[in-house]
């Protein structure tokens, strides 16, 4: 049997095939088309999946997508509703795409891919927690998955036993780490849902000065972890914008320019909100382990990107061990509810493989031969030298020692950021 998973329409549209519930492939859309954290319908995407596995659309049997497009609209209304008047521009700019493709995916699938089987729709969190539990080595597993928001959710903790997922408690919007995290992306001059790493990766050139000005004006924070956020200071809910001028003024002045030189208030900025994010994270790990009980924890969700905060849970001892899963935003998302449908829906028997994960290290997108490369090169008319195995190392040695700079490739591309 052969299941379809999908992501698409947030960010980070991907799509991925099961066959017997084993992953065959799996694979963005950005890296297909060329056009980074695109969001678009995985097209590309799901007809690699079908190459790799070799079948059409007709032997597929299921196609799953990663949320549930009427909960997620009806959101997004009653929430314009609850802050109406503002907001009526960015409303006015949001309804037309939902209206006219956004809502529709049953038929969209139906009528682009030709589709003609059972199309099931999990809750988005379920789809995060489904691609690290299934994914993971673990017969029994606390999850956590955090982000910016799915449908009303946006953090949930829960227990994977066996084939099935259970979704214990969760936060809902307005209220989301992974929010606060992106308005600091935004107001330090990154790209919102794209640039969060860049933040990660300044943190440690700063100092936590604005640390307790976060505490005391932005999130409260309670000891098991949940939180609540002053909206007053945030834009997210119906503007265009992250932040606004409440937030401006609090950290003294307008966000950065992209692209503008960084100072030392925006190391400093982002030191404070990764600090904040850390200790967030491992207070909702402790609530989780004393309510599950679990010796391991499955973490996904664009905040499970955050390395520095997953390599400080690793080590305060919590959980015997964690695991991540690899794609663990919106793209991962593509393949929890392909599982979903497999163990839960289906109700398949989940057998343990040798305490290993199921991801194949998420080398599940396309690779290209020697020989496709050549015939490639050659065609288009570029220059290029061939190199035997023996060969290669120490020539990429003596470039390297010369100060060059070395792409490499080879074997199958990697699901998830690379």
């Amino acid at each position: 049997m052969y299941i379809i998973g999908i992501s698409a329409f947030y960010h980070d549209s991907a799509a991925c095939i099961l066959k017997d519930g084993k992953i065959i492939a799996a694979a963005q859309e950005e890296r297909f088309t060329r056009k980074k954290h695109d969001q678009n319908f995985p097209f590309n995407a799901v007809k690699y999946c079908l190459n790799e596995a070799g079948i059409s659309i007709d032997e597929v049997e299921i196609v799953a997508f990663y949320d549930k497009p009427f909960l997620k609209f009806e959101r997004i209304l009653e929430t314009y509703l609850t802050y109406a008047p503002r907001g009526l521009s960015s409303f006015l700019k949001a309804m037309p795409l939902w209206i006219k493709k956004k809502l529709w995916i049953k038929t969209l699938v139906q009528d682009k891919l030709g589709f003609s089987g059972k199309i099931f729709f999990p809750e988005h969190h379920a789809s995060h927690a489904a691609s690290a539990f299934y994914a993971s080595p673990y017969k029994d597993a606390a999850f956590l998955t955090m982000d910016g928001v799915g449908e009303w959710a946006t953090t949930s903790y829960g227990i994977g036993t066996g084939n099935k997922i259970e979704i214990l408690a969760d936060i809902k919007f307005p209220n989301s780490l992974g929010l606060l995290y992106s308005a600091f992306t935004y107001y330090t001059g990154f790209r919102v849902n794209s640039g969060e790493y860049k933040v990660m990766g300044l943190a440690p050139y700063g100092e936590a000065k604005y640390k307790q000005k976060i505490y005391d004006n932005l999130i409260d924070v309670q000891d098991d972890g949940s939180f609540k956020m002053d909206m007053s200071y945030f834009d997210y809910s119906v503007g265009l914008k992250m932040t606004n001028d409440k937030f401006n003024n609090l950290f003294g002045g307008p966000p950065r320019k992209p692209e503008s030189d960084l100072t030392q208030k925006e190391m400093d900025l982002a030191r404070s909100v990764q600090e904040v994010t850390e200790e967030v994270v491992l207070k909702i790990a402790k609530h989780v382990k004393k309510e599950t009980n679990q010796k391991y924890l499955c973490l996904a969700g664009g905040v499970a990107l955050n390395c520095v905060a997953n390599g400080k849970l690793l080590r305060s001892g919590l959980f015997e061990d964690i695991f991540i899963q690899p794609a663990a935003g919106d793209a991962g998302g593509a393949l929890g509810c392909a599982y979903i449908a497999w163990y839960q829906h289906l109700n398949n028997e989940r057998i343990i493989n040798n305490n290993s994960d199921f991801m194949n290290g998420a080398y599940l997108g396309p690779e290209f031969s020697n020989d496709q490369i050549e015939k490639y090169l050659n065609k288009n008319g570029y220059k290029f030298t061939r190199l035997s195995d023996e060969e290669l190392p120490e020539k990429i040695a003596d470039l390297i020692n010369q100060q060059n700079v070395i792409g490499w490739f080879q074997g199958r591309m990697e699901f998830g950021p690379r």
